[in-house]
C-alpha cells in the first residue's frame, strides 16, 4: 500500500483546532502531513463526505482476559473500526480484574498485535475491584494505564475512594466512576418507576447513582483528584456535575447513546435487551442529558459497548446481565438523533468523540493536526440506512436497536496507515 494518502473533496470538521471546512489532508506513514511535502501520492475521493478526527470511545468492554466468549480484542476493536472509534479504552473488569501492572502490560501486548484500533486499557481502582484495598496506581499508570476505574462497581466505603483519591492525585491521573450504591441499587434491575411496577420488577431508585455522584464529587474537591463520572442517567446527578464545574471542580462526565435515546418504557418492548447499569430511566432524565450536552456539562458520549452472550441474556430480568452492545451504533444514533434533529452541530457532535475524551484521558489524541497520528473518521452525513445487528462485528448481539432507521454514517476509519472502508463506500 502506498506511504502517501492525499484525502481530497471532504468536509473537514477539527473542533479541537477549530476548523469547519473544505480542506485536503496529507498523510504519510501513518502521520499528517502538509499535501504539499507528497509526492507519489494516492488520493482517495471523499467528495460529500467529512472527515474528523478518529473518533474516541471512553467506555468499552473487551472481555479480554477471562470472558472471550463474549468478545475479545480482536472482534471488539473490529467492531470499533466499523463503528467509527480509532481508540478505545477498555474497562479492568475482566477475570481477573486487571489489577496489577503485569497483566496490564499482557493485555497492551495482545492489543498491539491483535487489535484493529488503539487500546487504551484502564487499571482497577481496587485490588480484584472488591473496594477493600486500592491497588498500586502509580505503577499501573507506569504500565500505561491512562485512567483507574472499577467500573461495573464503585468502593461502597467512602475512606477506600478517599485513599484513591489521593493515591491518583499523587500520580497525575484521573479516577473514572461507576456511580453506583449497591445498598440502594439491589436487587434493582430496572429504574425505580411506573414501568417497573407494571411489570413487577424490582427497581433502582436514582438516589443509587446520585448518593455518589455527591459523594465522590465531595472527595475530588477535597483531594484534587480529576474524577469522570461515568454513563449518568439521572438528571440530578448531572445537576450536580454542572454545580460542581461551576464551581471549578476538576469533575467531568460522560453519557451513552441508550440514556440518551430510550427510556423505561423500553424495557416494555425489548426485555432485557434494555437491562442496563444504570438503568434506563424516564423522559424528564433523558431531557436532562440532553440538555446537559447542549450546554457541555456533559463532556462525552461513550458507548459501554457491554457484550453479552445469547445464552445469559436468555436468564431472565432477574439473573440476566446488565448491559448491550453499543460500538457500531452509536455514531449512526447520535447523527440521527442529535445532529439531524437540531440538538447540537455537526461540529459539536464530533468534539464529543474527539476533544471531551481527550481532556479525560489527557492525551494528544483526537485532532488532525500536522504532525498527529492519522487516526480519521469518514463520515456520510446524510446516508440513510437501518441498522442490522446480525451484521455487526462484534462476537455478541445484545442490542435493541435492531431495524432502527437512521440517517448519517460511519463509512470509514484510517487508523495510522490502515485503512477500513465500508463496502458501500463510494468513490
Amino acid at each position: 500500500m502506498n506511504d502517501e494518502l492525499l484525502l481530497v473533496g471532504a468536509r473537514v470538521i477539527d473542533p479541537l483546532n477549530a476548523f469547519d471546512g473544505l480542506r485536503d489532508i496529507g498523510i504519510r506513514d501513518g502521520v499528517i502531513v502538509d499535501p504539499a511535502t507528497l509526492h507519489a501520492v494516492e488520493r482517495l475521493n471523499l467528495k460529500g463526505k467529512v472527515v474528523a478526527p478518529g473518533f474516541i470511545d471512553l467506555h468499552v468492554h473487551l472481555r479480554y482476559p477471562g470472558q472471550t466468549h463474549k468478545e475479545d480484542i480482536r472482534s471488539g476493536t473490529a467492531a470499533a473500526a466499523a463503528g467509527g472509534f480509532t481508540t478505545v479504552l477498555a474497562m479492568p473488569n475482566t477475570v481477573p480484574a486487571v489489577d496489577n501492572p503485569a497483566l496490564l502490560a499482557d493485555v497492551l501486548r495482545k492489543a498491539a498485535t491483535e487489535g484493529a484500533v488503539h487500546v487504551l486499557q484502564a487499571g482497577a481502582l481496587t485490588v480484584g475491584r472488591q473496594g477493600e484495598e486500592v491497588t498500586d496506581i502509580a505503577g499501573l499508570k507506569a504500565a500505561g494505564a491512562p485512567v483507574v476505574t472499577d467500573d461495573g462497581s464503585t468502593p461502597q466505603q467512602a475512606a477506600v475512594m478517599r485513599q484513591a483519591m489521593i493515591a491518583a492525585a499523587a500520580a497525575g491521573i484521573a479516577v473514572i466512576d461507576h456511580c453506583e450504591d449497591t445498598n440502594l441499587a439491589r436487587p434493582g434491575v430496572m429504574h425505580d418507576g411506573a414501568v417497573a411496577r407494571e411489570l413487577g420488577l424490582p427497581g433502582q431508585p436514582r438516589s443509587a447513582e446520585e448518593v455518589i455522584v455527591a459523594r465522590d464529587i465531595v472527595l475530588a474537591a477535597e483531594t484534587g483528584c480529576r474524577l469522570h463520572l461515568q454513563h449518568l442517567s439521572s438528571a440530578g446527578s448531572v445537576a450536580m456535575l454542572r454545580l460542581a464545574q461551576q464551581q471549578g471542580l476538576p469533575v467531568t462526565g460522560e453519557v451513552c447513546p441508550h440514556h440518551l435515546f430510550l427510556t423505561d418504557e423500553a424495557c416494555r418492548t425489548f426485555g432485557v435487551n434494555a437491562k442496563m447499569a444504570p438503568p434506563l430511566r424516564e423522559e424528564a432524565d433523558r431531557q436532562a442529558l440532553i440538555e446537559g450536552l447542549r450546554d457541555g456539562t456533559l463532556c462525552a458520549i461513550a458507548s459501554d459497548h457491554a457484550p453479552h452472550s445469547a445464552e445469559e441474556k436468555a436468564a431472565g430480568w432477574n439473573k440476566a446481565p446488565f448491559g448491550i452492545v453499543g460500538l457500531e451504533a452509536a455514531v449512526p444514533l447520535c447523527l440521527t438523533e442529535l445532529y439531524h434533529r437540531g440538538v447540537l452541530t455537526l461540529s459539536q457532535l464530533i468534539a464529543l468523540f474527539t476533544v471531551g475524551p481527550r481532556k479525560v484521558l489527557g492525551l494528544p489524541i483526537g485532532s488532525l493536526a500536522l504532525g498527529a497520528t492519522a487516526d480519521v473518521t469518514i463520515l456520510d452525513p446524510d446516508a440513510e440506512h437501518s441498522i442490522s445487528v446480525e451484521s455487526f462485528a462484534s462476537r455478541s448481539r445484545n442490542c435493541p436497536y435492531e431495524g432502527w432507521k437512521c440517517r448519517g454514517k460511519v463509512v470509514g476509519t484510517l487508523v495510522g496507515n490502515t485503512r477500513f472502508l465500508s463496502a458501500d463506500y463510494a468513490d
